[in-house]
């Protein structure tokens, strides 16, 4: 963790600083043990700041809670039974001592100057009740990143025009994309109980659907630097093959309740979201085009075509998922 303070160091603070208020920092865990040391270095090396760590051991069965008593004693660890990493996170909410919480997964890790840089950007935002921060994919199986790679990204770290994205109130903003990535929030406490957390009815697109929802009661900030990484792996759950569309549930649920207006008063622009929406449905046919689900694959094309009929990959989409559907058939007719 030395070369991340060496290498990486905190952007200058926005305004002349207080110190941040202690911090309650939520880790859902489940089989972890493989990263989760890396993780909580990376959280504990954080400087400035006075923190709680709790780790939400999710019915963990590699010995991810008792590694982490063993070697992180200051870490306070709470067992639940298997439900989900939404349930885990709520968890995690109602421990917590503090008023400000940040969430980081047990396979990613944060960069030093993470929760300084939120703090300050917080206080030249006082309605803002919830910031995040741009970060980097980082797709990698090795426990912590190199030092090379490390001076790569410092190389393009300090130039906040190439990591700027959506910031205040951003409503409009996520009914086109997911712009926030749980590994980076910082938000109040009182923000995430009013909100009754996520929904550990889902178990994917849970993060996207509280961003929304958060969306009308705050604005987001955004801090325009790479202060965590995303880690691409194997396990990641990003690489099954989906069992529903979340991204459009998600979209088309926020659609229902509020339409397309930011509470600000800026409106989304609807061919965008039409897009985003057919997008959804053409990216989730094509995972089960891919695994031979092709009655799902021809659903999905025809919920493209709906959402927006003048993107041709729906359309392919279709083609190629009537096409194989019906191959099948053929076949047995010609035996």
């Amino acid at each position: 963790m030395r070369e991340f303070q060496a290498l990486l160091h905190p952007c200058p603070p926005l305004l002349p600083m207080t110190p941040p208020p202690p911090i309650s920092v939520v880790i859902p865990c489940y089989n972890g043990a493989k990263y989760i040391a890396s993780t909580l270095r990376s959280v504990l090396s954080q400087e400035g700041v006075e923190l709680e760590v709790i780790v939400v051991d999710d019915g963990s069965s590699d010995g991810s809670a008792e590694l982490v008593e063993r070697e992180f004693p200051q870490v306070r660890v709470v067992r639940q039974s298997n439900a989900g990493v939404a349930a885990a996170r709520n968890q995690g909410i109602r421990s917590a001592r503090h008023a400000w919480v940040a969430f980081v997964d047990a396979d990613d890790i944060w960069l030093p100057g993470k929760l300084q840089a939120q703090w300050a950007l917080l206080q030249a935002n006082p309605q803002a009740r919830m910031a995040y921060t741009a970060w980097q994919v980082w797709t990698c199986d090795d426990p912590e990143p190199s030092a090379e790679w490390l001076q790569a990204l410092q190389a393009r770290a300090t130039h906040p025009a190439d990591w700027a994205g959506a910031t205040g109130w951003i409503y409009a903003d996520l009914l086109v994309d997911c712009h926030v990535w749980t590994s980076t929030v910082f938000a109040e406490k009182a923000l995430l109980e009013e909100l009754s957390g996520f929904d550990a009815a889902m178990r994917i697109g849970e993060d996207y659907d509280l961003w929304l929802r958060a969306s009308r009661l705050t604005p987001i900030v955004r801090v325009p630097r790479p202060y965590a990484l995303y880690r691409l792996h194997p396990g990641n759950v990003t690489k099954r093959v989906p069992s529903a569309n979340h991204k459009g549930m998600v979209i088309s649920r926020a659609l229902q309740r509020w339409g397309y207006q930011s509470p600000d008063g800026r409106q989304a622009v609807r061919s965008a979201v039409a897009r985003s929406l057919a997008r959804s449905w053409s990216d989730f046919g094509g995972a089960n085009l891919l695994a031979g689900n092709f009655n799902a694959a021809r659903s999905a094309a025809l919920e493209a075509v709906r959402a927006d009929p003048s993107q041709l990959l729906g359309w392919k989409l279709l083609a190629k998922s009537v096409a194989r559907w019906r191959a099948p058939a053929r076949s047995l007719q010609s035996h």
